[in-house]
């Protein structure tokens, strides 16, 4: 159901044109009308106008009965990407960091209990899982999510942790609470985590956090591997040590860039 705004500055036409955009799940790329207005509640004329303006506006096409979503979607991440600088910061670093370790890596936020990709840099290598911008995995069973869950304070973590994934994936690691607590305790005591098949079979995968100015984790970076062509040993006692150094400079060129901002916005 869309949310009611409380405010007289709030849009409902808005609101709900974004809650039919996200009414498109993973592995059901095309739906019918009825599909949509089930997965929304709202009324079908209304979800019926809002498609038909998603389709002009270029957002949505028509496909065969039903609508789904074009790429021009992708655009609205992108700009939440772009307004952020990380991706403009982190890219040289990560590509420097794929040509040490012959090994993808990427950089995700955390979206509720699961972790969204803001940025990637890949390698042509057969993995399980499609990685691209956008993609949403739970985030408990990944390196970059476990990451970004030992950071939150315990109430917050809680709350987060309570909510149902939008990922539509089901991983392989369904921890109790005391496993799950145990494993954030050593995530924050050592600085970064590992991961191996616990999302998914044939993915490892070790990460790190990535720091603000003031010392906040805004994002997490790792190094993913194919389980059948990297050991633990490797990530940990090769790729670890990369990570790690590019993570530190990542996160001391985001602030030393928003640093900037700031005195320039004052200096305004």
């Amino acid at each position: 159901m869309p949310r009611e705004g409380t405010g007289p500055d709030f849009i409902e036409a808005l609101a709900r044109g974004l809650e039919v955009i996200a009414a498109f799940r993973p592995g059901q790329p095309v739906m019918a009308l009825t599909e949509v207005t089930a997965a929304t509640g709202l009324a079908r004329p209304t979800v019926r106008r809002i498609l038909l303006t998603l389709t002009e506006l270029g957002y949505v096409r028509a496909e065969g009965k039903g609508f789904a979503l074009r790429p021009k979607v992708l655009e609205l991440g992108v700009a939440y990407v772009r307004s952020m600088g990380l991706w403009d910061i982190a890219r040289p670093h990560m590509e420097q960091l794929v040509r040490h370790t012959n090994e993808s890596c990427s950089i995700a936020q955390l979206d509720g209990p699961d972790i969204v990709y803001v940025a990637r840099v890949a390698v042509p290598k057969i993995v399980g899982l499609t990685v691209q911008i956008g993609t949403r995995f739970p985030a408990l069973p990944t390196s970059l999510g476990k990451v970004l869950l030992a950071a939150l304070p315990a109430r917050e973590l809680g709350e987060v942790l309570a909510q149902p994934t939008r990922s539509g994936l089901t991983p392989r690691w369904q921890p109790d609470p005391a496993e799950r607590d145990a494993e954030l305790r050593e995530v924050r005591a050592r600085g970064w985590a590992l991961t191996d098949e616990q999302l998914a079979l044939g993915i490892r995968s070790i990460a790190a956090p990535l720091r603000d100015g003031d010392g906040r984790v805004v994002a997490a970076l790792n190094v993913n591997c194919h389980a059948a062509e990297t050991t633990v040993a490797q990530l940990v006692d090769h790729h670890l040590r990369l990570l790690l150094q590019t993570a530190g400079e990542i996160s001391a060129d985001f602030s030393r860039v928003h640093s900037v901002s700031h005195i320039t916005a004052s200096a305004d």
